[in-house]
């Protein structure tokens, strides 16, 4: 019962934020209850949290920008701009 009442509020939580935030918070709650589980103690919790907030946000920060691609000019400075067709 518990692990449904985080995972709701978790899931209210995460309704006004941006994909890179939802991602970091389901991916840390899903993280701290796979954790938790596989070894049964707090410390593992906290770990599979870590582990699971900064997965969870580099997929929340790739789908953020679907058919984008970062390329960089001649003097070295980052840009984003529409993907090659067939990428």
């Amino acid at each position: 019962m518990k692990i449904v009442l985080a995972l709701v509020l978790t899931g209210l939580l995460a309704a006004s934020c941006t994909q890179t935030e939802k991602g970091a918070s389901i991916g840390a709650a899903s993280g701290a209850v796979i954790g938790g589980l596989a070894t049964g103690n707090v410390r593992g919790a906290a770990v599979g949290a870590a582990i699971g907030g900064v997965a969870g946000a580099v997929l929340g920060r790739v789908s953020e920008q679907p058919g984008q691609c970062y390329y960089r000019d001649r003097y070295g400075r980052r840009y984003i701009d529409s993907c090659p067709r067939g990428y």
